[in-house]
């Protein structure tokens, strides 16, 4: 008759220490830290895919076709070349006009021509911008537009919902994930928030930014200092590196962090850092990193930028 084995069947507490000395350190050599890496990396993949995603949105960088500044009372708009602003041919010939009156920017479709917001039809209206609660945006055909008010002054943004660019946008561009980039660092507050004074992409239009004080840092035994901007319940930072002009956007690139705690600490993440939207158009009012937020380091993480890619990618239409 067949021998048969009893097999008695116990919980294994360790089961790497079944295993047999050549296999050993291939399948159970992972440490702490190549956990907190692998998660790292895939939390940087993720944030990566919603970046493209976000760039490829219907209100996404890549859909802009134009950026109108209104300077008169009266700007006409549509495709015909005899309007003030000459929008894509996908505009009726004479789509309407603009009046820029004390309370924002008012527009007058011409009779006959379909304008929506909020999918419902519109005749005159105050385009609220977007520096109020609630600003507007009307649609026509594949187009789109808004208002923006920078430094005092209103420009129309136009947007198209068919715009060439998404479907020839290259991937974008990365140094390798790096731990050693994530950073602890301390927010040091000022007295009280402050209103600085920085620089834009846009010759002669100004960014003052609320400022709650500097964030300071420690990489390879030097300190350094990035003046941080509120933007909302986060810090918004517009930094350069001497990556920029050969390996990264020349005019910087920006980084979110969470809010810091009582204690004052954060922690700067520079896989997270990216281009501005300026790189991808020329219909963008993107800051500038100011002189007190160059570094006089190299920070080879975060975003690449592929300026002949992108600018092809990108050009107008």
């Amino acid at each position: 008759m067949p021998q048969t084995v009893s097999v008695v069947t116990r919980p294994l507490r360790n089961a790497c220490a079944l295993l047999p000395v050549v296999l050993l350190s291939a399948a159970c050599s992972t440490t702490a830290d190549d956990l907190d890496r692998a998660a790292l990396e895939a939390e940087i993949l993720e944030w990566r895919d919603s970046r493209r995603a976000s760039l490829m949105a219907p209100t996404g960088f890549l859909t802009l076709a134009g950026l109108f500044w209104l300077d008169e009372e009266i700007t006409t708009f549509g495709s015909a070349p005899d309007n003030d602003l000459v929008f894509p041919s996908a505009a009726d010939a004479h789509t309407g006009r603009f009046r820029l009156t004390a309370d924002g920017v008012i527009m007058e479709p011409r009779a006959g021509v379909a304008v929506f917001s909020d999918d419902e039809p519109v005749g005159e209206i105050l385009v609220a911008d977007d520096t109020t609660e609630n600003p507007v945006m009307i649609t026509h055909r594949s187009l789109a537009w808004t208002v923006i008010k920078r430094d005092g002054r209103y420009a129309v943004r136009l947007r198209d919902f068919e715009h060439p660019a998404l479907a020839s946008f290259p991937p974008l561009q990365y140094f390798p994930i790096d731990p050693s980039w994530r950073v602890e660092g301390t927010l040091e507050r000022y007295a009280e928030p402050k209103r600085v004074a920085a620089s834009t992409v846009i010759e002669g239009l100004g960014w003052n930014p609320e400022s709650p004080g500097v964030a300071v840092f420690e990489k390879d035994g030097e300190t350094h200092r990035l003046e941080a901007y509120t933007s909302g319940e986060r810090l918004f930072f517009v930094f350069g590196d001497r990556t920029n002009n050969r390996e990264t956007y020349p005019a910087g690139r920006f980084l979110y962090t969470d809010a810091p705690g009582e204690d004052g600490r954060i922690v700067l993440d520079f896989n997270r850092a990216y281009s501005p939207p300026c790189a991808f158009n020329d219909f963008s009012t993107c800051p500038v990193a100011s002189p007190r937020n160059r570094l006089p380091i190299r920070i080879p993480a975060g975003e690449l930028f592929n300026r002949d890619a992108y600018v092809g990618a990108t050009a107008s239409y």
